[in-house]
């Protein structure tokens, strides 16, 4: 295992091992005092458990090298996970929504807040932006989508933590409808990442073009003077990795040999700009 797995596999397993322990916390609490922003936030941390491990089992997966039977290798398996970890967070949404338009109704609000209320918040939300920092910091160094998406599950529970410590502030002044309010947003909060990461996973899967990738290929074509021009660039993302192929067109007097160093040129300026990119480059003499 190389250098870049151990680091993805050492992150994305520490995650595992503090989504436990915020589960645990936040269900002993939530029970004890009966505040549904806590026991959202626990149900929150118990999906982002499975998120993790799912993560943590694509991030060793993925990275297996191409075989005969995935011939562009694994990386889809990391956006795979990230669609997965969207539909777990869409399940969490579902149930908080539920229950705060159930209590809010029926005016069962009450909750006992007392110190630990405050501890494990407060722990969650400390823990919740070292990990998030950590795992952002190791997918953007290393392209990983499936690090990003489990970043991006620990962000979330940054916000959504501060608002539930919000909600039990205002309960500890006897606004207890606060608390079942705070699980609304943090449900709305939910939502909303679920769009993005789902958006991205989904893109990802069907092969839509990385626009912002696909432009700084372009780019780089752009400013090559030794071909006559290019066409049919063609760019996909998989996992971590990104595939490009294209047509030039060289000088038709050009032998084998010079046309060969010019693709090989173009490969070597667009995978310095673009980390773990293959490029097939198809030679055509120019008419």
């Amino acid at each position: 295992m190389d250098k870049a797995n151990k680091e993805k596999n050492r992150v994305a397993g520490v995650s595992v091992v503090a989504a436990i322990f915020l589960t645990g916390i936040k269900l002993v609490v939530g029970v004890l005092t009966g505040s549904l922003g806590i026991l959202s936030e626990a149900l929150h941390s118990a999906l982002d458990l499975v998120a993790a491990a799912i993560t943590w089992i694509a991030v060793r997966v993925s990275d297996k090298p191409a075989d005969e039977d995935h011939q562009f290798g694994h990386g889809k398996i990391e956006n795979l996970s990230a669609l997965i970890e969207t539909l777990l967070l869409l399940v969490t949404c579902v149930w908080i929504i539920y229950e705060a338009i159930n209590r809010l109704s029926t005016g069962n609000t009450h909750i006992e807040v007392n110190v630990w209320s405050y501890i494990v918040v407060i722990t969650a939300i400390i823990i919740d932006i070292t990990r998030s920092r950590a795992l952002m910091k190791v997918a953007k160094k290393y392209n990983s989508q499936a690090l990003e998406a489990d970043a991006l599950h620990f962000s979330t529970d940054v916000w959504s933590s501060l608002v539930v410590l919000g909600g039990l502030i205002c309960a500890n002044f006897g606004i207890f409808m606060a608390d079942s309010i705070a699980a609304l947003v943090v449900a709305i909060i939910v939502i909303y990442v679920c769009y993005r990461l789902g958006k991205r996973a989904i893109n990802v899967l069907l092969d839509t073009v990385p626009t912002e990738t696909y432009n700084r290929i372009k780019k780089v074509l752009d400013n090559i003077t030794e071909i006559e021009h290019y066409h049919d660039l063609k760019v996909r993302a998989s996992g971590a990795e990104i595939f490009t192929e294209l047509n030039i067109h060289v000088k038709p007097d050009m032998d084998i040999r010079q046309s060969h160093d010019i693709a090989t040129m173009i490969e070597n300026k667009i995978q310095s700009e673009i980390m773990r990119c293959h490029v097939h480059v198809h030679i055509e003499p120019n008419d």
